[in-house]
């Protein structure tokens, strides 16, 4: 993810992702800067020795900061903190040591903390440094058991399942082959389907009010259907690749490839919060299909035979769920058509997960 740093603001502007199915190339790494106030060009009020650049923290941790004042200049009247956009205190002349309360380091995620030195009522000097909250839980490692299986269609390049009163609901992608499926579970029978335009690359699929929504890749837009008729009422936009969906409470959470999941009110689609996912080490990357699981997202991480248990509160990945060797049968290459789709009955507490191509549909259970 790329920042650019202007006076008094951070505006996150854009990012490189990959794209489902296909490899993608990573940003640059962002740049830092320190910004003047133009009355104070030639000298800053202060200067900031911690936190260094990229230090990183764990959830619930504080964050002290010490600064100093540049022997450059005039001492600042006031310092104002912020962190991760958000104001935290006021300091006085002479202060030069505050630590940000734990309840600011709550989520994880790449933070800024922005410091503004004040001096006759401007902010002359402000410097920002961006710091890695990591998790503080050390995620748990579950192996599996299959219960279960069911016939899956070979053709169908799952991007987005879900379960609803006894029937399978499966986005399929690939360019000129994308859809819209209502399956028979036992069986794998396709009971009705509706075949996106060519263009469009068929991405995740969530159920929300009755109604389908579906995303594609990298188009920008995507579909709203009735579910009893698959009839198409709307379209919706937004400004990343289209990746996995899921519905959490009165949300839609949309994965992008990358470590991030932007909550999106389902009206207008408009983002509401985003969340970026880590463990306790890095970030949980290449985010692919979700599945909303007993109060947590379930993401298979594409490209890997893991699915991460997300806490959708504090992106903390709860475990990893290891399903390597879950496909026995031959004649498919698992490096190319891999580990995709995630289900779940709540009724009866049934998973069910399969990949792209894949011949088997799979319901499971979790081991330790």
């Amino acid at each position: 993810m790329k920042y650019i740093i202007s006076l008094f603001s951070i505006l996150a502007l854009t990012w490189i992702i990959s794209c489902s199915g296909r490899a993608g190339k990573p940003s640059a790494e962002p740049v830092n800067t320190i910004v003047e106030g133009e009355e104070e060009a030639s000298a800053s009020l202060i200067t900031m020795t911690l936190p260094a650049e990229n230090t990183q923290f764990r959830t619930g941790e504080t964050v002290k900061v010490v600064m100093a004042q540049d022997t450059r200049g005039e001492p600042p009247d006031s310092i104002l903190i912020f962190f991760d956009g958000k104001p935290v205190t006021t300091i006085g002349p002479g202060t030069w040591e505050y630590t940000i309360p734990s309840s600011f380091t709550a989520s994880t995620g790449r933070k800024s903390l922005r410091v503004s030195a004040y001096r006759k009522g401007r902010a002359r000097t402000t410097i920002t440094r961006f710091m890695i909250i990591l998790s503080d839980v050390v995620p748990v490692r579950n192996g599996y058991r299959v219960i279960n299986t069911y016939p899956h269609d070979r053709n169908a390049f799952t991007q987005g399942l879900f379960y609803h009163n006894g029937s399978l609901y499966e986005g399929t992608g690939q360019e000129t082959g994308s859809s819209l499926r209502e399956v028979e579970l036992t069986t794998g029978k396709v009971l009705r389907q509706l075949n996106l335009e060519p263009r469009f690359f068929g991405e995740g699929i969530t159920l929300y009010d009755d109604r389908i929504y579906q995303v594609t890749w990298r188009s920008k837009v995507g579909f709203v259907y009735d579910m009893a008729t698959f009839r198409q009422i709307n379209k919706i936009y937004y400004q990343t690749e289209g990746w996995g969906l899921t519905t959490v409470n009165d949300r839609i959470v949309m994965s992008d490839g990358t470590n991030v999941l932007y909550f999106l009110e389902p009206g207008l689609f408009t983002v509401v919060s985003r969340l970026e996912v880590y463990d306790n080490e890095k970030k949980a990357d290449q985010l692919n299909e979700l599945e909303y699981i007993k109060g947590e997202i379930w993401a298979n991480m594409w490209m890997t035979d893991l699915i991460a248990r997300i806490d959708p509160v504090s992106g903390k990945v709860i475990g990893y769920i290891n399903l390597k060797g879950l496909l026995k049968e031959s004649g498919t290459d698992t490096d190319a058509d891999v580990l995709n789709g995630i289900a779940y009955d709540s009724e009866n507490d049934r998973i069910f997960v399969t990949g792209k191509n894949w011949p088997r549909l799979y319901e499971i259970q979790l081991t330790e």
